[in-house]
């Protein structure tokens, strides 16, 4: 982060210069009543289109307190600081479609006659994403916004789609530093003597920028920072867990958002299914235990959910539904080139294939599985959850593909009264405490 001098001086540099590409001045008034100060100029829109403006074109700055024509530094009073502080949250959030994160300080610089003003100082990265605000789409062409043709919004909603179809998990997140990476998730991708920023590079977990500043890929985001929805905002497994079998807040037992790095995500939500599903016995004539999913199955399920999502889709998470006859899974984003559900069982495409490769060699699975890494890349996922299910619950899986947007898979539940006595149950297999 700039120090608090350093980004001082250059404020004081850049407004005697006045607005260009990446800077943009504002002043701004607020209309005073007895129940709360509100900001009244510039008009909330007006602004929104202008963070927006920037996250679609390089980034920029924005500055609340200095009059953009005049160049005068107006500033803000302390006591409607916090005021503008929460208007220009709520307009970030609200206004712009995917909402944008923006960073703000709060500073005072000195004014013609040397008394110094407090003014809001914004910074907008360039985003991942095209942003819609409530003029449209909006880029920023020198020290102004404008609209953009329909022919550049194609040519930038093309750019991103083919970023996401080739390697979306290799672009760089803006406005992330390699500050960001928790020490003891880098550990296990180290080896030798060579340096640690070759080594994050090469595992494609960390790229330079234009400026040759190191930032995380969303890859890196997702295996090296503590909370990756914090830089990708629904990067995250919502579970909820329900006692009969419609999605009723009435009826709801358990939830749990596991928000963690991807592989915690994973470990989280299996954990969940196991508190949370039941286990039933027969005796015939020792106990025979009946769990309702097969874990192997579940696991299985959850890595190829975290694995293959479409991290590209803002504001889309994978859900987790486990209701009392059946268990869904719904992961964003359809299925990756030419794969359909049909098809499912006998071709095997990866979506993100650098965290899939490092899934594949640097993670152990969970020993209840039986399996040894994360990911076992033999194309066998699919046919196993089927399988294993269906031998358990008499029934298959079924896939379900939304529009491209969303696949659900539902894993339905096995028990005494719908199976009746499963002859190839063995005693010493599935155990309620596993």
């Amino acid at each position: 982060m700039i120090n608090t001098t350093e980004l001082v001086r250059e404020l004081i540099y850049q407004i005697r210069l006045g607005e260009d590409s990446a800077y943009e001045f504002k002043a701004i008034t607020l209309e005073r009543n007895k129940e709360r100060n509100k900001v009244t100029q510039p008009h909330s829109n007006s602004i929104a289109d202008e963070l927006a403006a920037f996250a679609n074109t390089s980034g920029g700055i924005l500055v609340l307190g200095v009059n953009d024509k005049t160049r005068n530094i107006e500033g803000i009073t302390r006591d409607d600081l916090d005021t503008v502080e929460l208007w220009l949250t709520n307009l970030a959030s609200q206004l712009i479609d995917p909402p944008l994160p923006i960073e703000t300080r709060l500073v005072e610089i000195p004014d013609q006659q040397g008394e110094a003003k407090p003014v809001v100082w914004v910074r907008v990265n360039k985003s991942l994403f095209v942003h819609r605000s409530p003029a449209g789409y909006s880029h920023r062409v020198g020290s102004s916004k404008r609209l953009m043709s329909p022919e550049l919004l194609a040519r930038m909603f093309q750019q991103r789609s083919m970023a996401r179809l080739i390697r979306f998990d290799e672009q760089r997140v803006p406005g992330t530093r390699r500050e960001d990476i928790a020490a003891e998730l880098k550990a296990r991708f180290l080896r030798g003597d060579l340096p640690e920023a070759l080594q994050l590079k090469k595992l494609y977990l960390l790229l330079e920028d234009e400026n040759h500043q190191p930032q995380l890929t969303v890859t890196g985001v997702l295996l090296l920072t503590r909370r990756p929805a914090d830089f990708l905002s629904s990067a995250l497994v919502q579970c909820v867990a329900y006692s009969g079998s419609e999605r009723n807040a009435e009826y709801q037992l358990d939830a749990q958002d596991c928000d963690g790095p991807v592989d915690e995500q994973i470990q989280q939500a299996f954990n969940f299914v196991k508190r949370n599903m039941r286990v039933e016995a027969v005796k015939r004539p020792g106990r025979i235990d009946i769990p309702q999913y097969d874990l192997g199955a579940v696991y299985e399920a959850l890595v190829n959910a975290v694995a293959h999502r479409d991290y590209a889709m803002h504001g889309a998470r994978i859900r987790l539904h486990l209701f009392a006859d059946r268990l869904e899974i719904s992961t964003p984003g359809g299925l990756p080139n030419s794969l359909t559900v049909e098809s499912m069982d006998a071709n095997s495409i990866s979506r993100n294939e650098t965290l899939v490769n490092l899934l594949s060699r640097y993670y152990p699975a969970d020993p209840s599985t039986r399996r040894q890494n994360m990911i076992e890349r033999r194309g066998e996922g699919v046919p196993t959850i089927n399988g294993a299910s269906e031998r358990l619950s008499l029934r298959r899986p079924r896939y379900e593909q939304t529009e491209h947007t969303e696949l659900k898979l539902t894993i339905y539940a096995a028990s005494r009264e719908r199976n009746g006595l499963l002859a190839h149950f063995a005693e010493d297999e599935y155990h309620a405490d596993d």
